[in-house]
C-alpha cells in the first residue's frame, strides 16, 4: 500500500486548519446575548466540521488512499478539450458587461453578456439570444429594483424604465 503524498498533505492541512480555527474560537467570548448563543458558536461548528473532515481524510490517505476520488485523467473525468473560440466569446461578454453596465445600463449589459455566452456555447442566432438576454435582464432589473430595493444602473433605457434604477 502506497501513501500518496499529495492526499496526505491536503488531509493534514484540512485537519490543521480545523485545529487552528478551534484554537481561535477558544479565544472568543462564549456569553450569549438575547438568543443565548455566543459569538463562538458558529466558528466552533465550522472548526468541528473541519476537524472531522480532516481526520477522516487522513485516515483514508493512510489506509489505501481516498475512496471514490475523481480519476486523474481528463478523459476519465468526462472533460472535453479546450475551445478557444468559446473562451473568447464568454470573455468578450464579461468584458463588454464591465464596460457597458454604467453607461448603457444593467439591462443592455446583461443582454450583451447573454448573447456572447450563448454564442460561446454554439448558438448562431445572435438577435434571438440578445432578445432573450434583454427579457431576462429586464426581469432581473425589476426584481432587484422593485422587490429587493437595490439600485441598478438604468443607463440608456432610463426614459423607458421611468424612475426605476439609478
Amino acid at each position: 500500500m502506497k501513501i500518496k503524498a499529495a492526499e496526505l498533505a491536503l488531509s493534514a492541512g484540512i485537519l490543521g486548519l480545523g485545529i487552528s480555527v478551534a484554537l481561535g474560537t477558544a479565544m472568543l467570548p462564549s456569553e450569549g446575548g438575547y438568543a443565548g448563543i455566543g459569538p463562538n458558536a458558529a466558528p466552533a461548528v465550522v472548526a468541528g466540521g473541519l476537524i472531522l473532515l480532516g481526520g477522516w481524510l487522513v485516515y483514508e490517505a493512510v489506509t489505501g488512499g481516498w475512496r471514490n476520488c475523481v480519476p486523474d485523467t481528463p478523459e476519465a473525468r468526462g472533460e472535453h478539450r479546450f475551445h478557444p473560440g468559446a473562451f473568447l466569446w464568454v470573455s468578450l461578454g464579461l468584458f463588454a458587461q464591465m464596460l457597458l453596465i454604467h453607461r448603457a445600463g444593467f439591462v443592455l449589459a446583461a443582454a450583451v453578456l447573454f448573447a456572447c455566452v450563448a454564442r460561446g456555447f454554439g448558438s448562431r442566432r445572435l438577435a434571438r439570444d440578445f432578445a432573450i438576454g434583454l427579457a431576462m435582464g429586464l426581469g432581473i432589473f425589476f426584481f432587484f429594483v422593485s422587490f429587493l430595493n437595490v439600485s441598478l444602473p438604468a443607463g440608456w433605457l432610463r426614459p423607458i424604465l421611468g424612475g426605476a434604477g439609478i
